[in-house]
């Protein structure tokens, strides 16, 4: 027969407690762990000397082994008058100093002031389950009036986010400090535990209310508090903390290759992340040695972004390379320092067994892999907040091809970088060629300082780009671009603004109007990435769209090349760029009204929804009739290249032959112009084209 309620409502009832200790006679029942779980936090805050409240006390141990350490001030209290017959019975002789009585914690006899502590293991969780919370309150009010000043309400819960915001909130009302541990399952116990961690939650009572809340977390008993400045931010983190520990639960009965379970742990001391761990497994029936069970892959810093760690396909090659049951991708945040591989191997390996697949022994060795034992390098070079984007931050990385990259990333997606440029020693040319960053083993020489880089304005970085740049061939493959041929430009989102510098540094007679809604953006082009507005590249700051409104009613102006390049802030839909608004119907006729005769529309798509992306395709096609599409490998990006189709010339089946010879002129004419530029141009035009396709 169940000892548990089958309603929730059930826990706050005396009638059940009453059924329950008679059902369970002599037999102990500790909630949520016992005092060797316990006693570290517990004497961290209640001391042997203080006068304690021990609120719904069951027949747990806890009060018994409590006493028997010294803590002789212990007043036990039950709704159960079976538990507390019992209870006294059985400490008669050998705790004669404690005393367990049949008392109501919402309606206590005792006087005002005159505990130093109150212990609650679970009677929270027990009374919030009743609708609205009532009881509960009734319960935190009680104990209010009965500690002192400076007394402690010291609970031990599993925080479900109604009853530790019920708990929360109450106390923060009476201006009390109030602390949170999340107490830290011994690794391999995790079997008869609960799935949720177990907290202790410490209210602290003050003379006077404090002004503004104290609301502070900590990781394990001693762990150092993270101070927080609100409740929602308190129960967040408490919502983490829980799903960390649910996932543990999960990897201990397996996963298919199919799944992308990651977790990430925080710096014990500081609470800031430390490490994200995606667990990857093998699919069923792989072939895999016996030994190879379970393995730790960790990348090297700066390359977390790369296809290979960042994308699910990447990782699932990875941990078929690897060939093991099940691998663990670890990657390093910003703003934490690592000594070396040894250190991180040292750090890590007291919890990978947390993560380890079902059934492997438990002294089977761990092995850690990486690329060539490098833990790479990063150095943040500076950080501050756009209004519109939130914090930011600039960062130069050793990619795994040995070259030195500059990268700005906005805090809110981490995991995606913003822009990117790869840095040469200043004031010299390089003369290095595109490499394939995935195939080049990283190198170890020495990182020159900050100050001595500059940005290589010949070299993009994003594959998509390139393309972007490789799609001026469209502009009528009888028009070279050779000098004496103006090109006039309109780029949407500048970003890091290499693709306007390139554009400005390399293409013939080209000028260049870039709108950027970001004010913030521009001067952190300006400042880290090598952006040099002049008189033939400018910027409008201000909304795309709006602009290119203000541009249609001035009329007069026309454009040989408009380029879409901006991002979609809105996470929940498909399409992360462009925003669904600038593929609307009538934005794409504005943009062909605004294009000369031979003009091209290049934009980036990037849709993971098949259908969003079948109807983006048939909207601009229902104004350009002429459409080429180049998809990036190992990326979502896609790079639509569109005519406006006015003349035979312009036909789709026609035109791809045509651009072969426009790609030696465009390579010919970027190659010649360097313009105000100190490098090469680092591009492959023909190349690019291969792979275009008719949509």
């Amino acid at each position: 027969m169940s000892l548990l309620p089958r309603t929730a409502e059930e826990f706050s009832s005396a009638e059940y407690w009453e059924r329950f200790f008679k059902k369970r006679g002599e037999k102990a029942f500790e909630w949520y762990g016992d005092y060797n779980k316990l006693c570290g936090v517990l004497h961290k805050y209640i001391k042997v000397q203080h006068k304690v409240l021990v609120v719904g006390c069951g027949n747990s141990e806890l009060s018994e082994q409590l006493y028997d350490v010294g803590y002789k001030h212990l007043t036990n209290i039950d709704i159960s008058e079976t538990v507390v017959t019992h209870m006294n019975q059985r400490n008669t002789e050998r705790r004669p100093g404690l005393t367990f009585q049949q008392v109501d914690a919402t309606q206590t006899p005792y006087e005002d002031a005159s505990y130093q502590a109150a212990l609650d293991k679970g009677t929270l969780d027990a009374m919030a389950s009743e609708e609205e919370g009532a009881l509960a309150r009734n319960m935190l009010t009680e104990v209010g009036r009965v500690l002192s000043v400076g007394g402690r309400y010291v609970c031990v819960t599993l925080a479900q986010e109604s009853v530790i915001k019920l708990a929360v909130e109450h106390f923060v009302q009476l201006g009390w400090a109030v602390r949170l541990h999340c107490l830290q399952e011994e690794s391999g116990k995790e079997e008869d535990s609960f799935a949720l961690p177990v907290f202790v939650l410490v209210c602290t009572k003050f003379r006077q209310p404090m002004p503004t809340p104290i609301l502070e977390m900590c990781l394990g008993e001693d762990g150092a508090p993270t101070r927080l400045t609100q409740v929602t931010e308190l129960l967040s983190a408490v919502r983490e903390h829980q799903a960390y520990s649910v996932l543990k639960k999960r990897l201990r009965t397996g996963t298919d290759a199919s799944s992308n379970l990651s977790l990430t742990l925080c710096h014990t001391k500081t609470g800031l992340p430390r490490y994200t761990l995606t667990v990857q497994d093998c699919p069923p029936g792989a072939k895999v040695p016996r030994s190879n069970q379970f393995a730790i892959f960790i990348v090297p810093q700066g390359s977390e972004t790369a296809w290979l760690y960042s994308s699910s396909e990447g990782r699932r090659q990875l941990a078929a390379s690897a060939n093991f049951r099940r691998l663990v991708i670890v990657a390093m945040h910003r703003n934490q320092e690592y000594t070396d591989m040894q250190a991180v191997q040292s750090e890590l390996s007291p919890m990978v067994m947390d993560l380890a697949p079902p059934g492997m022994p438990a002294n089977q060795q761990v092995p850690f892999l990486s690329v060539g034992g490098d833990l790479g390098w990063r150095e943040e070079v500076s950080r501050g907040v756009s209004e519109l984007s939130g914090e930011y931050c600039v960062e130069n990385v050793k990619g795994e091809d040995g070259e030195l990259y500059r990268r700005l990333v906005f805090l809110s997606n981490a995991a995606l970088v913003q822009s990117e440029s790869r840095l040469v020693p200043s004031g010299t040319a390089s003369s290095h060629k595109k490499k394939n960053k995935k195939k080049v083993k990283p190198t170890a020489a020495p990182t020159p300082p900050s100050t001595s880089l500059s940005v290589d304005s010949g070299f993009l970085c994003c594959a998509h780009h390139e393309v972007m740049v490789a799609g001026l061939t469209m502009l009528r493959a009888r028009t070279p671009l050779n000098k004496g041929v103006p090109v006039s430009v309109l780029l949407v989102g500048l970003g890091g603004g290499g693709l306007p510098q390139f554009l400005r540094d390399f293409v013939p007679d080209v000028t260049v109007e870039v709108v950027e809604l970001d004010p913030v953006v521009m001067e952190v082009a300006k400042e880290w990435f090598g952006f040099r507005p002049d008189d033939r590249l400018t910027v409008t700051l201000g909304d795309g769209l709006e602009r290119i409104c203000a541009l249609e009613k001035e009329g007069g102006r026309l454009f040989d090349v408009i380029m879409f390049d901006v991002d979609n802030k809105d996470s929940t839909v498909g399409m992360s760029c462009p925003p669904a608004a600038f593929v609307e119907t009538s934005t794409l006729q504005k943009v062909c009204s605004l294009l000369t005769t031979r003009g091209v529309f290049i934009l980036n798509l990037v849709c993971r929804d098949s259908v969003l992306r079948k109807s983006v395709l048939e909207r601009v096609s229902s104004v350009f009739p002429t459409i080429l599409s180049r998809k990036i490998e190992g990326e979502v990006n896609e790079v639509l290249l569109c005519s406006r189709g006015e003349d035979e010339t312009q036909d789709a089946a026609r035109i791809l032959p045509s651009l072969n010879q426009a790609a030696k002129s465009l390579q010919s004419a970027l190659c010649s112009n360097r313009t105000g530029a100190n490098s090469s141009p680092h591009i492959d035009i023909a190349e690019l084209l291969k792979d275009l396709k008719v949509e």
